[in-house]
């Protein structure tokens, strides 16, 4: 499988895409004004105990106040089996990848997290995961701080392998290397990046985060809550962290600054891999160049065709998302029985490579065509199985039932393309949904971007935009049409048209 990754840096946004053969797998978007927060660390202040709960509120500086259960206070060694904390914040898709990180645990019950906090405590917390609509942040005690090669745990002493890596020799060596090197407390988990890696790296890898870690305490001892202590990576450089491994052929960045930042990364992480990262120059957009823009759009449809001329059809709700499989066109070469089965087969690896894409998660119900062969239903619930490799969340899924439903869970630590790309729609009171003016005025800002640089000889411009969409640029206190102005090189005038759809614009020559 050919991987690549595409960085699109502009002054209002920045956007990953991950392609495999062509196929947008994923998209990682970050906007200026609203950079993303999990895997931050914190010193916060407690602000109220819920006995009833076993929970707590902790004010960490945002607007809401942070969620911390009593699983996840407890040091990883207290916890019972049953009682596993939440999913460490940062790098939360590598636990999937390694054997289990944290040491043998005793079923004693836990001590109650009232006789362990109060009102007004100060503790170190990081962000699990993201607020989402009227839910604040959720937190953990038991921070990860991941590097490159590993993911260091100050709270356990275990050292996990990736399950990925399967040569016992090379398990051995790089848990050897790691036990030379650690400290005399902390655990690791080695990541499946780690693989073939030299000793030196290693074990720089381990001096680098136990010396971040230090520095964090450091910090946070000299601050008063609520305060950052410790801010992750942005999403260019955590995404190349992340997935930029040996199987990916080429990491793409459109503009100079960031080249630069990448490659210097990229050379002190990662050596062997620097002659993989490019600056592209070419005329036309990165993401159009490589058909993503198409892409992106077509991940907001609620219709997903399959190439046999089957169907998906996706509906998110609060509380749970339902994807309906259909034959659609397909009306196969043999029997009905056989025609279901290949329809289901199909939806079965786009079901998963769309989840992954549009990043749904939460409650997910996949209603297939009813199949009379048990061994069919298990041919499919194998393929699904077998999707389900390639996606980092965590995820749980049920067997098929005769009814052809299958239930499964998927870790959700940010929110889905859905809720960042789109708005509930107003015209129908939020039983739909509508791409947001967000959206939109950056989309204008690309589109116009584009026009300039087709009118080379123009001093200045008029860019006309729906009403809704010219306030909020407007209202941008960075990265609007000042920014737009810098890239282009001309002075841009805005103006707010009402005959314009919400999406269009219009990038005309001024006529002073």
């Amino acid at each position: 499988m050919a991987k690549q990754i595409l960085i699109n840096v502009a002054p209002w946004e920045t956007r990953v895409a991950l392609l495999e053969d062509t196929v947008l797998a994923e998209l990682h978007l970050e906007r200026r004004a609203e950079r993303g927060i999990a895997g931050n660390v914190y010193k916060g202040r407690v602000t109220r105990v819920l006995p009833g709960m076993q929970a707590a509120f902790v004010d960490v500086g945002l607007e809401k106040a942070a969620f911390l259960h009593a699983s996840d206070l407890a040091p990883p060694e207290e916890l019972p089996p049953d009682m596993l904390p939440a999913t460490p914040a940062v790098a939360p898709e590598e636990l999937e990848d390694v054997e289990e990180a944290r040491p043998a645990r005793t079923r004693r019950p836990l001590v109650p997290i009232e006789e362990r906090l109060a009102k007004g405590h100060e503790l170190l917390v990081q962000i699990a995961k993201e607020p989402m609509g009227t839910k604040g942040a959720r937190v953990t005690a038991n921070v990860s701080l991941p590097g490159r090669h590993l993911v260091f745990m100050p709270g356990t002493r275990h050292i996990g392998i990736s399950r990925r890596i399967e040569d016992l020799l090379e398990r051995d060596r790089l848990r050897l290397a790691v036990e030379e090197e650690r400290p005399s407390e902390g655990g690791f988990i080695v990541r499946t990046a780690c693989e073939g890696a030299s000793k030196k790296d290693i074990q720089d890898d381990v001096r680098f985060l136990t010396r971040l870690w230090a520095h964090m305490q450091k910090m946070a001892d000299a601050t008063g809550a609520p305060a950052l202590v410790h801010q992750d990576l942005d999403v260019a450089l955590r995404v190349v962290r992340d997935l930029f491994t040996s199987d990916v052929e080429r990491v793409s960045v459109d503009t100079a600054a960031d080249y630069a930042r990448l490659l210097e990364f990229v050379e002190a992480t990662m050596p062997r891999l620097a002659s993989r990262v490019h600056h592209y120059q070419g005329a036309t957009p990165l993401f159009e160049q490589h058909g993503v823009e198409k892409k992106i759009a077509r991940a907001l449809d609620r219709r997903v065709w399959l190439k046999s001329g089957g169907y998906l059809i996706f509906d998110q709700t609060e509380s749970l998302t339902t994807v309906d499989v259909n034959t659609g066109r397909y009306v196969g070469k043999t029997n009905q029985e056989e025609t279901v089965l290949r329809t289901n087969l199909e939806a079965a690896a786009t079901v998963m490579q769309q989840l992954r894409l549009r990043n749904i998660g939460g409650i997910i119900v996949i209603d297939f065509i009813d199949m009379e062969k048990p061994v069919n239903r298990r041919k499919v619930f194998e393929a699904l199985q077998e999707a389900l490799r390639v996606d980092k969340a965590r995820s749980t899924v049920l067997e098929i039932s005769e009814l052809g439903l299958v239930q499964m869970t998927r870790k959700r630590t940010r929110e889905s393309l859905e809720q960042i790309l789109t708005t509930p729609c107003s015209a129908c009171q939020g039983s739909s949904r509508v791409r947001s003016v967000e959206m939109l005025a950056y989309d204008v800002l690309r589109q116009a971007q584009r026009l300039a640089a087709l009118d080379a000889e123009a001093t200045a411009f008029v860019l006309r935009v729906h009403p809704e969409v010219a306030a909020f640029l407007r209202e941008l206190p960075e990265g609007g049409v000042e920014a737009l102005e810098a890239l282009v090189g001309r002075r841009i005038s805005l103006d707010a048209d009402p005959d314009l759809e919400r999406h269009e614009c219009d990038l005309q020559r001024s006529p002073r």
